[in-house]
Order: structure tokens, then C-alpha cells, then sequence
């Protein structure tokens, strides 16, 4: 019999392939933050069928049966598809590491309506051409700062100046401020390097 109903919006953060007649997905929603849920996938494609994909933001309806278990899609509207991060390798890299972030760090209620809105930001500018690593380093930063770790107290301070100066550039110029700026890609990944090194040592964040 069915159980409770869920309606939500969601993210998709990662995709297994289907076994059988149904597809496990990993999505991100503001209510209950990361969830596993089941969609059913046809036999035969139908056209008004939605199959959610990796990235994907839809409106879902979800319900789980009433003696408990998983969660099944039982409708889904698309909302986003940024197909463009499939087109550059690291953008997708990347995309799915900042992805695997979100799914394997539990969000406190309070934090999930900014971290929804951030894989939003971040989805549209990784699939909107910008350099990914930089996309990368300013989504990690805020993450890591939005769930109270010292990015700026104690892992700033501890860079070289030269290196303390430019990461400061960068975390405070929006990303169209940035474009055709040479060595920002290179800059940032380095960057970003640093900072998941910082975060694997002093806090309990999972990176992927």
C-alpha cells in the first residue's frame, strides 16, 4: 500500500546504472536534504516519461510504501538539465566531485535551503563555460565556510602571501569579473588542491 508523499524539489547528485526495471539515484532537497531514490525506468522509450539524469533539477513526487523502505518517483518535471557540463571533461570532473560533496556530508536542516541554492549556482556556471576549476575552488570554499569550518580564519592565513592575495581575488570577484583572466584556471586548481588537502586534515568533511 502507499505510504507518506513527498513533493520537492531536487537536485540529482549521482546516477546508478538501472538494474532491472528501476534506477537508484542520490538527489539533494532543501526538506530532507540528501535522499536514495528509486524511478522506474521504461522498457521502451516513451516520450512523455521523464528518465532523470545526473545534475538534473525536477519538481518530484515521492512516496515510499507504507511498511517503510525507499523512496520511488512517482512523478517528475524537469526544471533544469545543464547537458553542457557533459561537453568538457572538467567541468564534468569537477561538477561531480563538488556532486559526491554534498551526497556524502549530512546537511543540517539549517544549511540545506543555502547549499540547494549553491549546486544551483554551480551547476549553471560549470555548464555555462567559466573555468571549472574556479567554479570548483568558490563552490568548495563556500560550502566549507557555510557549514561553520574556519576556511577563512585558519586556512587562508596559513597560505603564502602571494598565494593568500590571489585566493582572496578570486573568492571575492564574481565569476563574469574573472573571465579572460589568464592563469585563473591554473591559479584556482591549485587553490583548490590546497584547500581539500586542508579539509581532509582538519575536519571530518568526505571529499570525493
Amino acid at each position: 500500500m502507499p505510504g507518506p508523499v513527498l513533493q520537492t524539489d531536487a537536485i540529482v547528485l549521482a546516477r546508478r546504472p538501472p538494474a532491472e526495471s528501476f534506477q537508484t539515484l542520490t538527489v539533494f532537497c532543501p526538506t530532507h536534504g540528501a535522499l536514495i531514490v528509486l524511478q522506474r525506468v521504461p522498457k521502451k522509450s516513451s516520450p512523455g516519461r521523464l528518465v532523470l539524469d545526473l545534475f538534473d533539477e525536477a519538481a518530484l513526487t515521492l512516496e515510499t510504501p507504507r511498511t517503510g523502505g525507499p523512496w520511488f518517483v512517482r512523478e517528475a518535471r524537469l526544471l533544469a538539465r545543464p547537458v553542457d557540463i557533459g561537453r568538457d571533461y572538467d567541468a564534468l570532473r569537477l561538477a561531480s566531485a563538488l556532486a559526491t560533496l554534498v551526497a556524502r556530508n549530512p546537511v543540517p536542516a539549517e544549511s540545506r535551503a543555502q547549499v540547494g541554492a549553491l549546486l544551483r549556482e554551480a551547476l549553471a556556471a560549470f555548464a555555462g563555460g567559466g573555468p571549472p576549476e574556479l567554479v570548483y575552488f568558490k563552490s568548495l570554499w563556500r560550502f566549507a565556510r557555510d557549514e561553520g569550518h574556519p576556511v577563512r580564519e585558519q586556512w587562508l592565513p596559513s597560505l603564502p602571501a602571494t598565494q593568500r592575495a590571489e585566493a582572496a581575488r578570486l573568492l571575492r570577484t564574481p565569476l563574469a569579473g574573472l573571465a579572460g583572466d589568464q592563469g585563473v584556471a591554473a591559479d584556482a586548481g591549485d587553490l583548490a588542491g590546497r584547500l581539500e588537502t586542508y579539509l581532509r586534515a582538519h575536519t571530518e568533511l568526505l571529499l570525493g
